[in-house]
């Protein structure tokens, strides 16, 4: 990190939010050089913006890697789901995989960046083998990140690219680098989509640990969910589960 006269204006909370991670391993070479490709010579807001997309989009969301036979269980049990590096390198995740990526781009970029995690309540018709495998509509700690830009924590998410939201019937999640970017409530025909319920804070590096227990333990069916084969999906396949 260098500390230039505007990283040192920073508070030191937010400073250390510019700090590799052992899983927003922002340090790591490729994503310095993934980073610096992006949008080359963009500072602040456009870079983050650029970043924003590169990781909704590029990046497909899945909640089952595709042509891996394992269960969404085994797949969250694994640390390697976590760690941006990873993702950077398969090209898709879930939830939380998208944020860390997106945390350590913004981190290698020179943007102080966090993750988050909420509960969100999926309302949305295609979550109902979501729904059959877990018991209930909430998936808890759901991952998104929070940068720091002018002088706060805005709250993004780059949860599901393009392809999906078109398969799911609902706009992508924009981001104009000022305002909150986080899962619509509403698909484009005004029915509900997705709510957040409680929220879980703010952390330096993804809980890896905690979350490759926690989650599992807390859905044992997903030891049963599986990903269907569908060519239609798009980049990195996907499903409404968070």
């Amino acid at each position: 990190m260098s500390l230039t006269p505007a990283v040192l204006r920073m508070p030191e909370d937010v400073r250390r939010c510019l700090e590799p991670g052992r899983y927003v391993d922002s340090a790591h070479p490729a994503v310095r050089e993934t980073a610096a490709l992006i949008a080359p010579g963009a500072h602040g807001v456009d870079k983050a913006r650029a970043l924003y997309e590169q990781v909704r989009d590029r990046i497909g969301y899945c909640s089952i890697p595709p042509g891996r036979p394992i269960s969404m269980g085994a797949y969250l049990r694994d640390e390697e789901t976590y760690r941006a590096s990873s993702v950077l390198a398969e090209g898709h995740g879930f939830c939380v995989s998208k944020a860390s990526l997106l945390t350590a781009l913004a981190r290698a970029s020179g943007i102080p960046a966090r993750v988050a995690f909420a509960d969100v309540v999926n309302h949305h018709h295609t979550g109902r083998r979501m729904r059959a495998a877990t018991g209930t509509d909430v998936f808890a700690w759901h991952g998104y990140s929070e940068l720091w830009l002018e002088g706060r924590w805005v709250k993004v998410t780059p949860m599901f690219h393009r392809a999906l939201c078109e398969r799911l019937g609902v706009e992508p999640t924009g981001f104009d680098g000022r305002s909150d970017a986080l899962l619509p409530d509403r698909d484009r025909r005004g029915a509900a989509f997705f709510s957040y319920a409680a929220r879980h804070g703010s952390f330096h590096d993804v809980p890896a640990r905690f979350l490759t227990t926690q989650i599992p333990q807390r859905y044992p069916g997903l030891d049963e969910y599986r990903q269907l084969a569908d060519p239609a999906q798009g980049p990195g396949g996907g499903s409404t589960g968070a």
